[in-house]
């Protein structure tokens, strides 16, 4: 149960004064559903206003406050044309006052001829006039309250910052002064405030470095300290000693030697497995780093130890995908492998039930259908996730339901992730890297080309076909829309259609999964030759005959995405290429995404460059997944603090009593208050 204390902070925006329907939408839009979230909503800059006497030409550009009197309304006949009213100030200085909209009205209310007002606004120089645009017009008693410094809030149409202002300040008053959290001589060391008053400061002063620091470090720590529950939890639990014979291993026929990487993370599994401690381990590897034979050889050591290992994959493609590759390479060995998705019905899909529970299956593939009610195992001793980021720690947990011991878990992602992020997702996880490519890849040669050059790629892309070859021709990214991603995805395969006919497939997020399939088939058997996809869907398939890919809107994406990309192509022998379509007018940040895509393979070293140009949800996926994002701790200061906070989670549960003791105490509400409870249910049933 959420702590009473924190319940005002979770009500719904409209418990809010002056807050009905109307202005609830625009707050929505910015994703301020709640109190709590109008809170967390922080200030992205500032003005400075100065109070001034005399308008003059030396305070242009400046936020001004001061004192006029009205003395003249020049108003237009037309709704379009502004309503001018002009003033002077206390030394005889003109200024026009300009509204916009049909404000003559409005205007003439709120500045009577010949009444001193106050007003504040941004003073600019228009012909020969100084001119203030929608200024705000008050008494000169309000003035005097007026802040010198007022924050600058990110806003939705309907939504001024004098109004967000207040909503802020509302919550602020419903915001509770909390016990202490953080490890008495951390926060002494780092000076910082106490979260209440460190939120107070950062709606006055969006530059206050202390302030955000902290604040920050709360809701990193409240993360470290979930993970290093569930961590916890999980080395509590007892799971069964896997000791392979090397039987199985020793007669698998590989067509080359495991590369340095990939022995040493074989080495590390095989060691957790061995322990009666269950194994929760993240396997990272760039795409093409020979991920599934590690994976493989974990599952050989499960089966010579008498049990049955599953191996989970976030769709059906990749999961048929992952079927056959298994199957060849353990063929020939006594190991039965076996698919289960949502689509296996009637006696298929009996036949497997009755494998699984009587053992005679050995390695069980499919998707979420694996875990699913009705699905018994004999013995499951290892559990493979792949595609990591697409499950979150709930989903993670589900997994070990399903054994009489927990069963050991080896999670994949093929999404090189920097250090930082590492510790922040998955920090209840040890980490294998696979940071070596197996002989034989070839680097991808990458290219970056205009749009404007479209012709002159359609005609290369026509060379290629008419020589066998594949491609893949992916979409631009629009906007944050699935819809208008697959019109461009439409559009484009219509367009190469005219020229190439029925040598055409199409995929989008939208279709249905059979069709999505069909399509996908007829790609990997060659019936088709150029594959239009969007970015939603998953083209992790293994085409080797497919050596080109042409992106278009490159640099609309983010480096990961785009380096995930490219890894569809190069998985056979043949040199591959990757075409980057950019437009004309590149900001900085794609301009130095796109040089480095293009000198650069090496996705550790993308993973931590993309870190710097965007926020870590986006890259991990998270955004899309569920997973909650960070809100107060930025790229930066995750990179900075993590490492403290991850540390001090880990003093309080092992050193200073746990949740149990004064200092637990507080770290459980911060546990609620930023959403990280998962850690607290998680040690009540654990």
């Amino acid at each position: 149960m959420r702590p009473e204390i924190l319940n005002p902070l979770f009500a719904e925006i409209e418990a809010l004064k002056g807050i009905g329907p109307g202005l609830a939408k625009p707050l929505k839009r910015l994703g301020l559903a709640r109190v709590i979230d109008a809170l967390f909503h922080l200030p992205s800059g500032f003005v400075d206003r100065i109070a001034v006497s005399e308008l003059d030409q030396r305070d242009v550009g400046r936020i001004v406050l001061a004192t006029v009197t009205p003395t003249e309304y020049r108003m237009s006949g037309s709704a379009r044309a502004p309503a001018r009213v002009v003033c002077k100030d206390s030394h005889g200085n003109l200024v026009a006052l300009v509204f916009f909209g049909g404000g003559s009205g409005w205007a003439k209310k709120q500045l009577p001829l010949g009444e001193p007002k106050a007003i504040s606004g941004k003073l600019e120089q228009y012909d020969q006039w100084l001119q203030i645009v929608h200024p705000e017009v008050m008494t000169i008693e309000e003035a005097g309250a007026l802040p010198r410094r007022e924050a600058v809030y990110p806003l939705s149409e309907g939504l001024s910052n004098k109004r967000m202002g207040g909503i802020v300040a509302q919550a602020m008053e419903r915001a509770p002064v909390l016990d202490e959290w953080i490890e008495p001589s951390l926060l002494s060391t780092r000076q910082w405030p106490g979260w209440h008053d460190a939120l107070a400061r950062i709606h006055a002063d969006p530059e206050d470095g202390a302030a955000r620091a902290r604040l920050a470090y709360d809701e990193l720590f409240a993360n470290q300290l979930a993970l290093t529950l569930v961590r916890a939890s999980a080395r509590r639990r007892r799971g069964v000693a896997l000791t392979g014979d090397g039987r199985l291993r020793d007669a698998l026929k590989l067509p080359y030697a495991p590369t340095g990487a990939q022995a040493r993370s074989i080495a590390e599994i095989e060691g957790d497995l061995a322990q009666t401690q269950p194994m929760v381990r993240l396997l990272q590897g760039d795409v093409g780093a020979g991920k599934t034979l590690v994976a493989a050889m974990a599952m050989l050591v499960a089966v010579e130890a008498g049990a049955q290992a599953a191996m989970l994959a976030p769709t059906e493609i990749l999961a048929r995908q992952h079927y056959e590759t298994l199957s060849r390479t353990l063929a020939g060995l006594p190991v039965t492998v076996a698919i289960l998705t949502g689509r296996d019905k009637g006696r298929a899909r009996e036949s497997t039930l009755m494998g699984l529970a009587d053992g005679s299956i050995d390695i069980l593939v499919g998707t979420h259908a694996i875990f699913q009610e009705g699905v018994a195992y004999r013995n499951l001793g290892l559990a493979v996730v792949d595609e990591q980021h697409r499950f979150g720690v709930a989903q993670r947990l589900m997994l070990t339901s399903k054994a009489a011991h927990v069963p050991h878990l080896l999670a994949m992602t093929a999404t090189p992730i920097p250090r930082t992020l590492t510790l922040s997702h998955y920090g209840e996880m040890d980490v294998s890297r696979l940071d070596e490519m197996p002989p034989g890849r070839q680097p991808i040669e990458t290219r970056v080309l205009s749009a404007e050059r479209l012709d002159e790629v359609v005609d290369g892309l026509a060379r290629h076909v008419a020589a066998g070859g594949q491609a893949y021709w992916v979409c631009p990214l629009v906007e944050e829309s699935e819809v208008s991603d697959q019109a461009a995805a439409e559009a484009r395969a219509v367009m190469l259609r005219q020229r190439f006919g029925d040598k055409v497939g199409l995929v989008h997020g939208r279709m249905k999964g059979p069709d999505k399939d069909a399509v996908m088939a007829d790609f990997q058997a060659a019936r088709t030759s150029i594959l239009v996809a969007t970015t939603v869907i998953e083209v992790g398939v293994d085409v080797p005959n497919a050596t080109l890919i042409i992106i278009e809107g490159a640099d609309r994406f983010g480096l990961a995405q785009l380096h995930q990309l490219r890894g569809r192509v190069g998985r056979g022998s043949g040199r591959s290429v990757c075409l980057l379509l950019r437009g004309n007018m590149l900001s900085e940040t794609a301009r130095a995404r796109l040089a480095l895509l293009r000198e650069s393979n090496d996705g550790f070293r993308i993973a931590e460059e993309d870190l710097k140009l965007r926020g870590a949800g986006d890259m991990l996926g998270t955004r899309q997944s569920g997973e909650a994002a960070f809100r107060l701790a930025t790229p930066e200061f995750t990179q900075e603090l993590i490492e403290a906070a991850t540390a001090d989670a880990r003093l309080l549960v092992d050193r200073d009593g746990g949740l149990a003791s004064a200092r637990g105490c507080a770290a459980r509400v911060a546990l609620y208050l930023f959403e990280r409870d998962a850690g607290v249910a998680l040690l009540r049933s654990g």
